[in-house]
């Protein structure tokens, strides 16, 4: 009787070869929180490596983000600010509206995207006209600070447009920062 209550303890079914000794059912049971889940392959946005990521998503919602072992640059890895980019996206306090804050007010709006473009586009505009110089050909009162997740094409274009577009020169990239 103590020989056969023995031979059910864990440790000793581990030690005689039972790999499952010590997993309960529940343990058993469990997948995976992505198995039934679909995968996209994407890039990391937070700087200019460009660290493969799969981000899994089921029904609209991302369930899970991890490192993609087939990116020949990250090889499945991911740093700290990579591994935690699900939290980028699926945060309760993310913000998912345009904030704006008038001129020499206290109080943020919501405003709609479009509305939003708008603005800016036509707040760039007047800066321009206000400050171009045409002996100069270039306007002081704008610059750029581009991010790092951009690849160096982008940047290439973003260069060209504020440049040749806007007459722009105060120009840099966080990337080179």
């Amino acid at each position: 009787m103590l020989a056969e209550l023995l031979l059910k303890w864990p440790l000793i079914r581990q030690l005689r070869g039972d790999a499952d000794a010590a997993t309960s059912d529940r343990t058993r049971n469990l997948q995976r929180k992505n198995a039934d889940a679909q995968v996209a392959r994407s890039i990391c946005p937070y700087c200019g490596v460009g660290c493969g990521q799969l981000v899994y998503h089921r029904d609209n919602e991302v369930v899970s983000i991890e490192g993609d072992p087939q990116s020949p640059i990250s090889r499945g890895h991911l740093c700290p600010k990579g591994a935690a980019s699900f939290e980028l996206v699926t945060h309760p306090a993310r913000a998912k509206k345009v904030k704006y804050r008038a001129p020499r007010s206290r109080e943020w709006v919501d405003m709609d995207l479009e509305t939003a473009v708008d603005l800016v586009a036509e707040r760039i505009w007047t800066s321009r006209e206000r400050t171009f110089s045409e002996e100069h050909m270039h306007t002081t009162g704008i610059a750029h600070l581009g991010g790092a997740t951009l690849d160096i094409e982008e940047n290439y274009l973003i260069k060209k447009l504020f440049t040749a577009g806007l007459g722009m020169v105060c120009l840099s990239n966080q990337a080179r920062i």
